[in-house]
């Protein structure tokens, strides 16, 4: 599977923009990855039912994720709540072939990973699937992993129930990108140091 090099612009949805700026801020201090435990961004009790957080077991090969979110909107699109399963045993051999991949390359990288995939709903919309990665450790490997999931229709409404397992569609990937470019965070609207302001 192939993955483009990005810097954050690539992520459409500022609500994951967000989380990911505040995954930078935290990155930037040292340029190594933060600590699950640092990140508190804005608004992150918000975003909750579309977060999943994992643990790695990284010192398997390929590593394992357990899930250790539940009550999840992903938990619908799947059918059944998952925490306390391994990743590639709840999503299943069908669809790990498409899923699997997009988490290795993010504790291979250790960086985040960005991806938009369409998929049918039992009604035959596309919903676009956009999914954000974010790497933490403790020192070393990755330990954990958080992934902010949404699903957007621009046809408005769609069915979300069963959305991953309810038809024979595969995903159809659009964007695969590992965010490794513009890794330095700067808050908006600031005005960059040394700077100069004249005032008349």
């Amino acid at each position: 599977m192939d993955f483009e090099s990005a810097g954050p612009s690539v992520v459409k949805s500022i609500r994951q923009r967000e989380l990911l700026n505040g995954w930078l801020r935290l990155y930037a201090r040292e340029q190594s990855l933060p600590r699950i435990a640092e990140y508190q961004p804005e608004r992150l009790e918000e975003e909750k039912p579309d977060l999943v957080y994992y643990t790695v077991e990284a010192d398997r090969d390929p590593p394992r994720f357990i899930i250790q979110s539940e009550g999840t909107r992903m938990s619908s699109a799947y059918g059944h709540t998952g925490k306390g399963h391994y990743l590639d045993a709840y999503v299943g051999p069908r669809l790990a072939p498409y899923v699997m991949p997009v988490y290795y390359e993010c504790v291979r990288r250790k960086l985040p990973v960005y991806t938009i995939a369409h998929i049918d709903d039992t009604y035959g919309r596309i919903v676009a699937y956009e999914r954000l990665l974010m790497p933490f450790s403790n020192g070393g490997a990755v330990t954990d992993v958080l992934a902010s999931l949404k699903t957007i229709c621009e046809d408005g409404g769609f069915e979300i129930k069963n959305l991953m397992r309810g038809n024979d569609t595969l995903p159809r990937p659009k964007i695969r990108a590992v965010i490794d470019r513009d890794l330095s965070y700067r808050a908006p609207g600031r005005i960059p140091a040394r700077d100069v302001i004249e005032f008349n």
